[in-house]
C-alpha cells in the first residue's frame, strides 16, 4: 500500500512538472508572439519611412533630405536600443522553451537587433549623425582638374582610356582629395563605433559586426587566409602579365615606372583591359536597362515594375555609386545607378537588378523581421553570378546581338577578363577586409602607412613616392558600409557554387564556360523556390546547403578561375 501510495505520488509530482514546463512553454510562446507583434506595428511603418527617405537623400543630395533620413535612423536606433525589450527576448531566449523554428528564427534574429540596447543611447546618435555628415560629403564631393569638375564617371574614363600618365596622375590625385576631407571625422566615428562595440561585450566594431552578422570571425578569417592561399601564385603571374602590358602600353622603359593610376580604376579593384577585346564596343549604341528588362523577364523573373520606380541615369548632387534598396519589404524595391554606355555599367546594372529580384520574389506571407536575404552575401552572391554575365559571349550573342563569327573570335580572351576580374577583385578584397580588421583593432595607428602596405602586400602594387595621405579615406565604403567587404568575396564563392549547381542540375550540361541562362525560366523558377523565397527562414549555410546539397565551399571558385 505504501510502495502504491509512493508511486501515485511521484507521478502526479511528475505530471505537475509536465503541466507546469507547458504551461511555462506555452506562455514563453504568447509572449514572444506579443512582443512580435509590438514590434511589427512600429517598425513596419518606421522602416518604410526611413528608405524612403534615404532614398529620396541619395538622389538630391541635399542637406535637408539627408537631415531627415539621419532623424528617422535615429528614431528606429532608438527603438531597438530600449533596454527592457532586450530583457524580454533574453528571458525568452534563455529559457529554450521556444521550440517552433519559424518562431525560434524570429527570436534569433530580433535578440541580435536589439542587443544595441546595451550601448549608451547618446553614442548610438552620435554615431548615425557622424556618418550621415561623411556620407554627405561623399555625395557632394567633385573630382576638380584645371578648374573642370569631374564625376566618378569622368575619373574612371580618364584611368581607363587616357595614355597620358601625367594627365592620369593629376586626375588619380585630384579624386583623392576627398580623403583629407573625411579622414579625421571618420577616424572619430570608428571610436565611437568601437566605443559602441565595447558597450555590447565585443573587442572591437569589426568583431561585433560580423557576429551580429550571424558570421563567426574566426571562420571568416579561415576563408581568407585559404583564398589567399589559393590565388597569390595565380595572380602574381597575372600580375607580371598586366605589368609587361602596361609598359609596351604606356612606352616605358620597365614595370618600376608603373603606378596605381596606371592600372585603368582609382582602387585596381577591376581587372584592366590587358586582352584583345572591347566589350564596351557591344554597348555602346544600346539600351542598356532595355536589355536587362527582357533578360530578366526570359528567366521568369520580371522586373518592369521595378525599373520604373528606379533612378538609373546622372543627377547633379545624386550619389555617383550604385545600389539596390528594398522600401516596405513587400515588393517596391528600387535600384540607383549612373548608367553609362559601356561594360562596366552593364555588368553593374545585372549585378543591382540581381539584388532586386532576390528582394522581389521573397515570400512576402513569411514574418516581417525574415523577409531579408539569408545573409547579405548570399544577395552578393546572386547579384555577382547575374554580373559577370556582362562579359560572357554567349549572353552577348543570346542578348546583345552579336554574331556566332564573333563569339567564337572573342571567346577566349571574354573567359581570361573574367579571370583576371575575380584575381584582382579578390586581392582587392584582401585589401580591405584585412584593412578594416587591422584599423579597428588600432585606430591610432598610421592608417594612411597601414593603408599601403596593405596594398603592396595583396595587389603588388608600388605606393607614389613620399605619398602620406589618408588614402583609405577615399574609399566610401569604409565609412557608410563599414565592415562588410568580407561579404563581397564570401558571395563569390556562392556565384560560383550556384553557378555550377545550376549548369549541372538546372540546365543539365556539361558546358560551364558558355551559358547564359537566356530565356531559360526553369533557372528563375530554381532560384525562387531555393534562393529566394526562403529569404531569411533558415541560418544561411543551412539555406545553401539545402540549395545545393554543399554548405559554402571555395572549391566551385577555384575550380572556375583559379585552376
Amino acid at each position: 500500500m505504501m510502495k502504491t501510495l509512493k508511486t501515485l505520488t511521484l507521478l502526479a509530482l511528475g505530471v505537475m512538472l509536465i503541466a507546469g514546463c507547458t504551461s511555462k512553454k506555452e506562455q514563453m510562446n504568447k509572449d514572444l508572439k506579443a512582443f512580435i507583434a509590438r514590434h511589427d506595428s512600429v517598425i513596419v511603418p518606421l522602416y518604410k519611412e526611413c528608405t524612403l527617405a534615404a532614398w529620396a537623400a541619395s538622389i538630391s543630395g541635399k542637406p535637408e533630405d539627408y537631415k531627415k533620413a539621419e532623424d528617422l535612423n535615429m528614431k528606429m536606433m532608438a527603438f531597438y536600443a530600449d533596454k527592457e525589450s532586450l530583457k524580454k527576448l533574453e528571458e525568452i531566449k534563455i529559457s529554450g522553451l521556444i521550440s517552433d523554428s519559424l518562431l525560434s528564427r524570429e527570436l534569433d534574429v530580433l535578440y541580435r537587433s536589439f542587443i544595441m540596447a546595451k550601448a549608451d543611447t547618446a553614442k548610438l546618435n552620435t554615431m548615425i549623425r557622424m556618418q550621415s555628415a561623411i556620407e554627405q560629403k561623399y555625395s557632394n564631393f567633385r573630382t576638380e582638374v584645371k578648374g573642370k569638375k569631374l564625376s566618378d564617371n569622368d575619373v574612371e574614363e580618364v584611368l581607363r582610356t587616357s595614355k597620358d600618365v601625367k594627365y592620369q596622375e593629376e586626375v588619380w590625385e585630384a579624386q583623392k582629395k576627398i580623403g583629407p576631407l573625411v579622414a579625421d571625422d571618420l577616424k572619430k566615428l570608428v571610436k565611437v563605433r568601437n566605443e559602441v562595440a565595447k558597450d555590447l561585450g565585443f573587442r572591437n566594431y569589426h568583431e561585433m559586426s560580423l557576429t551580429l552578422g550571424d558570421q563567426d570571425p574566426k571562420d571568416v578569417r579561415k576563408i581568407f587566409e585559404e583564398l589567399d592561399s589559393l590565388t597569390k601564385a595565380a595572380f602574381t603571374q597575372a600580375k607580371g602579365e598586366i605589368d609587361d602590358y602596361f609598359i609596351k602600353y604606356y612606352n616605358l622603359k620597365s614595370k618600376d615606372e608603373l603606378r596605381p593610376w596606371n592600372y585603368q580604376n582609382r582602387f585596381f579593384q577591376q581587372a584592366p583591359k590587358i586582352y584583345a577585346v572591347d566589350l564596351d564596343k557591344y554597348y555602346q549604341d544600346k539600351d542598356l536597362p532595355g536589355l536587362v528588362k527582357v533578360y530578366y523577364s526570359g528567366i521568369g523573373l520580371p522586373v518592369d515594375d521595378i525599373m520604373k520606380n528606379s533612378d538609373l541615369f546622372e543627377k547633379p548632387g545624386k550619389n555617383q555609386h550604385a545600389f539596390c534598396t528594398d522600401i516596405d519589404k513587400l515588393g517596391d524595391v528600387r535600384v540607383l545607378c549612373n548608367v553609362k554606355p559601356n561594360s562596366i555599367w552593364m555588368g553593374t546594372l545585372l549585378h543591382e537588378f540581381g539584388h532586386s529580384v532576390y528582394d522581389r520574389y521573397k515570400d512576402f506571407n513569411l514574418p516581417f523581421v525574415l523577409r531579408d536575404p539569408a545573409h547579405t552575401f548570399t544577395t552578393e552572391a546572386i547579384a555577382m553570378m547575374f554580373g559577370r554575365f556582362s562579359s560572357n559571349p554567349q549572353w552577348l550573342k543570346d542578348n546583345a546581338g552579336i554574331s556566332e563569327e564573333e563569339k567564337g573570335k572573342i571567346a577566349d580572351n571574354c573567359f581570361k577578363t573574367l579571370r583576371l576580374d575575380q584575381l584582382v577583385f579578390s586581392r582587392w578584397a584582401q585589401v580591405m577586409y584585412h584593412f578594416e580588421k587591422s584599423m579597428y583593432e588600432n585606430p591610432d595607428q598610421d592608417l594612411n602607412q597601414l593603408w599601403w602596405d596593405m596594398v603592396e602586400k595583396y595587389q603588388l602594387l608600388k605606393r607614389p613616392a613620399g605619398r602620406n595621405e589618408p588614402d583609405w579615406a577615399t574609399k566610401i565604403h569604409i565609412a557608410t558600409v563599414p565592415c562588410y567587404y568580407h561579404n563581397y568575396l564570401m558571395g563569390e564563392l556562392l556565384a560560383s557554387q550556384l553557378y555550377a549547381y545550376i549548369v549541372t542540375n538546372v540546365i543539365k550540361s556539361e558546358d560551364f564556360k558558355f551559358q547564359s541562362f537566356t530565356n531559360n525560366k526553369a533557372v528563375g523558377d530554381y532560384l525562387k523556390a531555393r534562393i529566394f523565397m526562403p529569404a531569411n527562414r533558415y541560418y544561411w549555410n543551412d539555406m545553401i546547403e539545402k540549395a545545393t546539397g554543399e554548405k559554402l565551399t571555395a572549391k566551385y571558385y577555384a575550380k572556375q578561375f583559379v585552376k
